[in-house]
C-alpha cells in the first residue's frame, strides 16, 4: 500500500517552463533590485525551483541608467579586477563605469549574486539589460513585475 499522497517531483530541461518578465529600474537602488533580479533569473520564486537546473525565468531590465546607489558608493566603492599578469590590478568606481555602460553597472550585480559554476554561468543569460525604455523583446510578449 502507497501511504505517501504527494511525490516530490524535480525539474529538468525539458519540464522547466520559462517566461518573459519585464522590470523597470528606474530610480530603484542597485542591490535591491539586483538581489529581486538574482531570484527570479535562478527560479527561486517558483515552487518547482531545483537547484541543479536552469529553471528561471528571462528577465528584461529597462531604465538601467536611472538606478541608483546610496550613500557615496558612487565614487568611494571599488570593483577590482585582475588581467593574470604581474601589476595587473584594476580598480574602477561605479561613476566610471556607468559612464562606460549602465547595462555592466547592473548586469555586475546581478552576476555577483548567481552561482560562480557552469550553471551560473547558463543562468546569467537570462538576463537581458537596457539603458533606456526600448528593448527589442516585444514578441515574447513579456509580463510586468512591479518591485
Amino acid at each position: 500500500m502507497d501511504t505517501l499522497s504527494y511525490k516530490t517531483k524535480s525539474a529538468n530541461r525539458a519540464t522547466v517552463e520559462k517566461s518573459w518578465l519585464i522590470i523597470d529600474a528606474a530610480d530603484a537602488v542597485l542591490g535591491r533590485i539586483s538581489s529581486e533580479v538574482a531570484k527570479v533569473i535562478r527560479g527561486k520564486h517558483k515552487p518547482s525551483f531545483t537547484p541543479n537546473v536552469n529553471c528561471g525565468d528571462h528577465v528584461i531590465v529597462i531604465n538601467a541608467d536611472k538606478v541608483r546607489l546610496t550613500g557615496k558608493k558612487w565614487t568611494d566603492k571599488t570593483y577590482i579586477s585582475h588581467t593574470g599578469y604581474p601589476g595587473g590590478q584594476r580598480a574602477i568606481t561605479p561613476r566610471e563605469l556607468k559612464d562606460k555602460s549602465s547595462a555592466l553597472l547592473v548586469e555586475r550585480a546581478v552576476r555577483g549574486m548567481l552561482p560562480k559554476n557552469r550553471l551560473g554561468r547558463q543562468i546569467f543569460k537570462n538576463l537581458h539589460v537596457y539603458p533606456g525604455a526600448e528593448h527589442p523583446h516585444e514578441a515574447q510578449q513579456p509580463k510586468e513585475i512591479k518591485l
